[in-house]
């Protein structure tokens, strides 16, 4: 196994920063109401926060994969990727919001 690039580093590095950002979003989510009952929508949201972080995570340990092989290959780019978890977060604000607002 090849000693990962400076480019591999920063990529995962981002990427786990990202993961951890909606964990922790799941974990207010969690605790938000400690002394109340949780709604189930708000388990359904913290849940939901944790699997964007999981897939975030998945994502960083494939990126840095990539990125660490010799010779680079030909389509490098993580397109599909960002979008996929862009639409998560959308997705991730707006039923936070809605159950925020109920």
């Amino acid at each position: 196994m090849s000693r990962p690039t400076a480019a591999a580093e920063r990529t995962t590095l981002a990427w786990t920063r990202t993961s951890f950002g909606f964990l922790a979003n799941g974990a207010l989510l969690a605790i938000k109401d400690l002394h109340g009952s949780a709604k189930p929508e708000e388990r359904i949201l913290a849940l939901l926060a944790a699997i964007v972080a999981l897939g975030t995570y998945v994502i960083a340990v494939r990126r840095q994969r990539t990125l660490s092989e010799l010779p680079l290959p030909a389509r490098i780019t993580a397109r599909r990727q960002v979008y996929v978890i862009g639409i998560a977060v959308v997705l991730l604000v707006v039923a936070t919001a809605i159950a925020q607002l109920h």
